[in-house]
């Protein structure tokens, strides 16, 4: 008999530590979970042809171009797009560069920062221009330009083929953004 009363009332005992353990109020949520995003590395093509402008741009994309020397490098992987722009100098080179910055600051609105220009300069091949990053749900989150300050200006801006949220393209952007900076460092002018 005691041992049939000590086997209720270890299992009473159990089952009682098992109720009160469980009973917690407070609510520990978990931690949010991240992707871990891996970009090859690129190699770089060369494009020229004829239009005024040399340039490298990433084996990973495909460039097309159309009569006026403008052009698209799609990303399909990545659901991206560089849109580039060519227009020669005709003494509005002020009016040109108003124009490729006015996009910039359209972003205004919707971004939350817009940092300041990576300025970029190789006299010895007389290309100059910058970089803009502009952080935020944006359409476009990387702009740039490059121009000889006589006769050439090539501009650029990134866009993705969905929905801004900035918190999940970063490393897409992040990562053309270093190809961007390839293809001005290759830019050469033909005169």
């Amino acid at each position: 008999m005691k041992k049939i009363q000590l086997n209720k009332i270890f299992s009473f005992f159990i089952l009682t530590l098992f109720f009160i353990s469980c009973k917690n109020d407070e609510v520990i949520p978990k931690p949010n979970g991240y992707l871990r995003l891996s970009y090859p590395k690129p190699d770089y093509v060369s494009f020229d042809e004829n239009c005024p402008y040399i340039f490298e741009y990433s084996d990973e994309a495909s460039f097309r171009i159309n009569q006026r020397c403008w052009g698209e490098i799609k990303y399909p992987k990545l659901k991206a797009t560089i849109h580039i722009t060519y227009r020669p100098v005709h003494n509005n080179l002020d009016d040109i560069l108003l124009d490729v910055e006015k996009l910039t600051w359209e972003h205004t609105q919707k971004a939350d920062a817009i940092n300041t220009p990576k300025v970029f300069e190789n006299a010895e091949e007389n290309v100059y221009g910058s970089l803009m990053k502009i952080d935020g749900n944006v359409a476009s989150n990387l702009q740039f330009h490059v121009t000889d300050s006589v006769n050439h200006v090539l501009s650029g801006a990134l866009y993705f083929e969905v929905r801004p949220n900035y918190d999940s393209i970063v490393p897409a952007v992040d990562y053309i953004q270093k190809d961007i900076q390839h293809l001005m460092e290759s830019v050469r002018w033909k005169n």
